[in-house]
């Protein structure tokens, strides 16, 4: 599955975010998980924050899929950020970013968070794809283009 609509709703797709660091963009992240999926906005940026410290989610390209277990979650879900400017995310190559795909598991999810993670890297390091991304218009777009299918790109 390329399209990543199992893991997202569309108000958890966010365009044009104010960030001035990864700690507001992690505040950002949880209030918005919060309002969406329920969960506590303050354990989702300090899941993040405590995750994070153990080695950069920026991997690369101005792209960053920070990520954590959540207790009360049922499921993998995300938020997509598209930032208003690029900010430092000690990325591996040292590039700041301006989008960020963060994910939420299970406490217990173990292979589905793997694999959850894999798909949207593999997803978000197409650079062709992540293009599409920078130049879509709303967040309707960017939802559009996260949650169809690679196969229906070329369409």
């Amino acid at each position: 599955m390329t399209d990543l609509s199992d893991l997202l709703q569309l108000d958890a797709v966010l365009a044009d975010v104010a960030a001035a660091n990864k700690r507001a963009l992690f505040a950002a992240f949880g209030a918005t998980a919060a309002e969406v999926y329920g969960v506590d906005a303050a354990a989702v940026s300090a899941g993040l924050a405590a995750r994070e410290k153990l080695g950069t989610t920026g991997f690369g390209g101005g792209i960053a899929v920070p990520h954590a277990r959540l207790a009360g979650l049922e499921a993998v879900c995300g938020v997509f950020a598209r930032l208003d400017r690029p900010i430092d995310f000690a990325a591996v190559d040292e590039l700041p970013v301006d989008m960020a795909f963060m994910l939420l598991s299970p406490i217990d999810a173990g292979a589905g968070h793997l694999k959850a993670l894999a798909r949207v890297s593999r997803r978000l390091r197409d650079r062709g794809f992540a293009q599409k991304l920078r130049g879509a218009g709303s967040p309707d777009a960017l939802y559009a283009l996260l949650t169809t299918a690679e196969a229906r790109d070329a369409a």
